[in-house]
């Protein structure tokens, strides 16, 4: 097989994350954006593309602490970030917190939007902006749960937001 000729080879940008605890050194196409280089290249499935304009969150991560929806986000623009996926928050026999929550509160029906959802949800608890419910509910807007389970997402939230918040006054 014959190589592409270099003015029709795809260009490369080589850029380095830490997903996930792990370091990868990649080559990537600069019009990658970062939620189908987690899928397609690296096959973290459990970010969801959903909408792919921003409105959704399906896709939300963590990149170096902060929620942000990897559709919107270029993978080049990143490099040297660390990147917190669903995958990396916790093990099917050790949960994060969270996502503990999210299972105690039954805040997921489909399941779609719940690791957009959990990621963001983290992010909120860490960033200190919420105390009460009427917070919670407005910054977890940007995050869309077309079955409706709101109530239940925003009980899981207060659920670790609370607990926190007590282990801190203690």
């Amino acid at each position: 097989m014959q190589d592409n000729p270099p003015h029709l080879s795809t260009p490369t940008v080589p850029v380095a994350l830490t997903i996930n605890g792990e370091k990868h050194q990649l080559d990537v196409a600069p019009w990658t954006t970062l939620v189908d280089l987690l899928r397609e290249d690296l096959h973290l499935t459990g970010t969801k593309k959903g909408c792919d304009h921003g409105q959704c969150g399906a896709c939300t991560v963590l990149i170096d602490g902060v929620r942000l929806n990897a559709c919107l986000i270029l993978a080049v623009t990143r490099d040297g970030a660390e990147i917190t996926t669903i995958e990396g928050l916790g093990q099917p026999d050790n949960l994060h917190p969270m996502q503990r929550a999210f299972v105690e509160n039954d805040a997921l029906q489909c399941g779609y939007c719940t690791p957009g959802q959990i990621c963001s949800a983290v992010g909120l608890v860490s960033e200190g902006k919420a105390s009460n419910r009427a917070e919670v509910r407005e910054q977890m807007s940007g995050n869309i749960c077309r079955c409706g389970a709101y109530t239940n997402i925003a009980d899981a939230v207060e659920d670790v937001l609370f607990a926190e918040h007590r282990e801190a006054a203690e």
